[in-house]
């Protein structure tokens, strides 16, 4: 009788075991890999991070991009583009161009920093809320459509007024309190859909707290969308905190876009033909949100599979 190593040597590995044959385990993507995978592959969201990264430039270091001082008033009043002065000079003498690069800092501050908490209560609300379920489920959702139906841009107005502070503080807290709502109603319906899948379930057998549950189990899936609601929530500040500063109600002795679109205003810069005071501003606010909303398309793409573009598959044909 053959001894049995001999016959298991002759016999391949997997048959002398009994066992189907071993495979590596597949890693799971990081979810930061996902999202750089995703701004590669789209044209929008490159575009959109370029633009992002000119405005964290002018942020970071105004002194070293900006000509002059932002409060500097010797200049000539009211010139128009030179070699000097790329933008001109407003009613008080100030160059344009260095007010532009200067003002980029509070405007992405109180976008970025509002966007941030804002997207905190969001996660914090909608997905608490799904998961616990029952009473906490029906209060928090409650107050959430409240918050939606409720006209957000004169509610900003009116709590920005009520409050008789023209810090960037009390701007970000108004941001806050009126643009959590949309995020958590999206991060709520996303926490539903995955309440009973088999991982959850598995970590409710194995005693695993709530907290570690939503943390540790819950927020890794959803990443993508996280970051998608923060760019919108920063989206959403940036128009509204520039709204407001435009019609008087941030701190107009800080140069930003908004209090230059405020004082172009109330100079009639449009009227004396002073376009390059009232339109740069105006651009740049608008390319501050364009860089959001095209890096937003990346992080949807990873969130809904639906709105993945189909790319064709090149067959290529032998002559054989």
């Amino acid at each position: 009788m053959a001894d049995l190593s001999t016959r298991q040597d002759a016999l391949p590995v997997p048959a002398a075991i009994g066992l189907l044959p071993m495979q590596r385990p597949r890693l799971r993507t990081g979810g930061v890999a996902n999202l750089g995978r995703a701004i590669r592959s789209s044209k929008k969201a490159i575009v959109g991070l370029a633009l992002l990264l000119v405005f964290v430039a002018w942020s970071v270091a105004p002194g070293l991009i900006a000509p002059y001082s932002a409060t500097y008033e010797g200049f000539a009043p009211s010139l128009g583009p030179s070699r000097l002065h790329w933008l001109g000079t407003t009613h008080y003498g100030q160059d344009i161009y260095s007010q532009i690069v200067w003002g980029a800092r509070p405007s992405m501050v109180i976008a970025l920093v509002a966007g941030f908490f804002a997207t905190v209560l969001s996660v914090f609300v909608g997905v608490s809320s799904a998961y616990l379920g029952g009473l906490s489920d029906d209060v928090i959702s409650l107050v959430t459509d409240v918050f939606l139906v409720i006209p957000t841009f004169p509610l900003v107005i009116v709590i920005a007024a009520y409050a008789h502070s023209q810090s960037d503080w009390v701007l970000i807290a108004v941001l806050v309190i009126t643009g959590w709502s949309y995020g958590a109603r999206q991060l709520r319906s996303q926490t539903l859909s995955l309440r009973n899948r088999d991982f959850l379930e598995s970590a409710r057998v194995r005693g695993e707290r709530k907290l570690y549950v939503i943390l540790a189990e819950i927020l890794p899936t959803m990443t993508s969308l996280i970051v998608a609601n923060f760019l919108g929530a920063a989206l959403y500040a940036v128009l509204t905190a520039a709204g407001l500063q435009f019609v008087g109600l941030g701190d107009s002795s800080q140069i930003s876009w908004g209090t230059m679109l405020y004082w172009a205003q109330n100079n009639e810069a449009l009227q004396t033909g002073q376009y390059l005071w009232a339109t740069a501003p105006g651009l740049c606010i608008a390319g501050l949100g364009a860089a959001f909303a095209l890096l937003n398309y990346a992080f949807d793409e990873i969130s809904n599979p639906a709105l993945r573009p189909i790319r064709r598959v090149r067959v290529k044909h032998s002559d054989s």
